[in-house]
């Protein structure tokens, strides 16, 4: 596993990126921000298309200025397959070993283990035009970490998928790289594959780092406008358990499991805040959980008021930045104002537990 250092300043016309980042050896990291944002630059400079115009960028103690995109031992994974039309599955991915000096035998060999991984061993022979797009993206998993990369860049890699498919090639990205243990950095503009995916987030504005910490934690409290805007949903940090999510401190958040998340690992609990019911007292007998809170704001959101949760008395620090989306009436209704007790409520049903990073 490898580290990579990344200060570089990159002019592409009008457009100047400036950015350092640094993703630990083994550690996921995703970039996101708006279109304009440098996100793609980024990925062009760390894979040599784009020179930097200062800087430099260090791989596993290895400096890469001058270093030709062939010989960085870095993986690119983008949101097309763009695999060799002529080639079977199997010599897709065999590819790449063999570019690096390996012989026929040993390059298929490694090629069936790694189609293996992905769960595409009967995918094997054929060619891409026999593929729907969910298996070629498992062929292209598979090629791009056959030729073992120090690091690995994925740009927007569910972006072409049906939506019905990305949910299974995100899991399964998800087991491979961490079974792989490669260095990676992913673009994205989907919350949820941070969340899956991703141990920290940067966020780009024009060029700039402008919010960047583990995920959980700059999606429950953006800094940012555009972390505050794809963050979007509540989320609790904790471990997956049978009834939903277990959080540290031992409080169950009933949900559903919309893929595979083994009891005891690290997930969090998304929900919507139009989903949070409030109540100015503890609701009685509610199948629903309910979690105590502090108003901290009330804020306009569109034709609703958005309720925003601080910690009451005693209570846990992930509450804070908890929303409830109401109706103007339901306010009047609760009486409330920032700084009283209130209540949210959420039915196990409105509730989604998904993996998570580290």
């Amino acid at each position: 596993m490898s580290r990579l250092e990344a200060d570089v300043g990159v002019r592409r016309g009008s457009f100047v990126l400036d950015v350092a980042v640094t993703v630990e050896p083994g550690e996921v990291v995703a970039v996101l921000g708006s279109n304009g944002a440098g996100k793609s630059t980024l990925l062009g400079a760390l894979a040599g298309l784009y020179p930097p115009d200062r800087g430099s960028v260090v791989l596993g103690g290895r400096a890469l200025d001058g270093v030709p995109v062939h010989r960085r031992r870095v993986g690119l994974l983008s949101q097309q397959a763009l695999l060799f039309p002529h080639l079977s599955a199997r010599d897709n991915v065999a590819f790449g070993p063999r570019s690096s000096g390996a012989g026929r035998r040993a390059a298929r060999e490694t090629a069936d283990r790694w189609l293996a991984m992905v769960d595409a061993t009967a995918l094997a022979d054929r060619r891409p035009s026999e593929l729907s797009g969910g298996q070629a993206q498992r062929i292209a998993i598979a090629r791009a970490l056959a030729c073992e990369p120090d690091l690995l860049l994925l740009d927007e890699p569910f972006a072409a998928l049906d939506v019905d498919v990305t949910p299974a090639v995100r899991s399964l990205l998800r087991r491979v790289v961490r079974v792989a243990g490669v260095t990676t950095l992913m673009v994205t503009h989907d919350v949820l594959d941070a969340v899956v995916l991703a141990d920290r987030l940067v966020v780009l504005d024009t060029g700039r780092v402008v919010e960047s910490g583990p995920t959980a934690e700059v999606l429950r409290r953006p800094r940012s406008a555009f972390a505050a805007r794809i963050a979007g949903l509540d989320l609790v940090p904790g471990r997956s358990c049978s009834e939903g999510l277990r959080t540290a401190e031992g409080r169950v958040i009933g949900g559903t499991h919309p893929e595979p998340v083994d009891d005891g690992e690290p997930a969090v609990a998304l929900f919507a805040p139009a989903s949070v019911a409030v109540f100015a007292d503890p609701p009685k007998g509610s199948p629903r959980t309910v979690l105590p809170v502090r108003l901290a704001a009330m804020e306009p959101h569109g034709e609703l008021v958005r309720l925003r949760a601080g910690v009451p008395d005693g209570g846990p620090d992930w509450v804070d930045g908890l929303a409830a989306d109401v109706t103007p009436a339901a306010v009047a209704e609760l009486g409330v104002e920032p700084g009283d007790d209130v209540w949210f409520a959420v039915k196990a049903a409105e509730v989604e537990v998904h993996p998570a990073g580290r």
